[in-house]
């Protein structure tokens, strides 16, 4: 297939499309998860990290892509324990998963006992080779099920490459207002931690071969953020009306 007929050939594009949309879905977990890494970083540090976790997350995909030939194996079971078979995408998995329960819960405690400093002056403050290497860590494993599903849609190499830089732009874009808000509105971070620890137990269940839809997952998340949106609202409502009333009042006229 010579460049102008793959260009023109709209069954390239619709894999395109679709992939990307895909993409930009599944990638939902990382802006999250790298928008949360952030937030006990100095302010002017949080920008510099997320744009290399993101970038991390591109060069990791699409060195998988360019070993897709050895990445297919991966679900090749290695090991057998009682009734489950084990593959490598199976152990990063099962790894990653531990790593967002674990992560998630001591950030969840952390937040709640008030034991760390949050703006990075304590005996856990986060500094950005911590964060770096955390964001690094689940980069790789959200990377993997990226590329599966790449695989599974496309049959074009650089229609996978496309997609993937795609999705990595759009997450880019969206990860500074999304790490904005969590900041602005505190209560979020809990529900990101929440998420966290939702996509976690998902990650843990896909590697005992137990496979929840991500559909469903998506479908509580979105319906919670829009739960704690309405919240917000009627907060900011809150305030402004006792703003209001606590305002002084003009003298009565004579």
């Amino acid at each position: 297939m010579t460049l102008v007929e793959f260009l023109t050939d709209p069954h390239v594009w619709a894999s395109f499309l679709a992939l990307s949309a895909m993409e930009i879905v599944l990638g939902i977990d990382n802006v999250v998860f790298i928008s949360v890494m952030v937030q006990r970083l100095p302010p002017e540090q949080q920008l510099t990290a997320r744009r290399i976790g993101l970038m991390l997350a591109l060069v990791f995909r699409v060195i998988m892509l360019g070993f897709l030939t050895w990445f297919i194996h991966m679900t090749t079971p290695i090991f057998t324990v009682g009734e489950y078979d084990f593959s490598w995408r199976d152990l990063i998995l099962l790894a990653g998963g531990l790593f967002l329960l674990v992560k998630g819960t001591r950030e969840i405690h952390e937040g709640i006992e008030g034991s760390g400093g949050e703006n990075g002056s304590g005996p856990i403050a986060a500094s950005m080779t911590a964060a770096v290497v955390q964001i690094a860590v689940i980069d790789l494993v959200f990377s993997v099920d990226s590329i599966i599903t790449a695989v599974g849609m496309a049959d074009h190499i650089e229609v996978m490459v496309a997609a993937v830089v795609v999705a990595i732009a759009v997450m880019y874009v969206a990860s500074g207002p999304v790490a904005a808000f969590i900041e602005r509105h505190p209560t979020t971070k809990m529900l990101a931690l929440s998420f966290l620890l939702l996509i976690g137990a998902a990650l843990v269940a896909d590697a005992f071969h137990f496979h929840i839809p991500r559909g469903y997952i998506y479908f509580a998340m979105a319906f919670s953020a829009g739960v704690e949106f309405i919240n917000v609202l009627a907060s900011k409502k809150r305030r402004t009306i006792e703003g209001e009333n606590d305002s002084p009042k003009p003298p009565p006229e004579a």
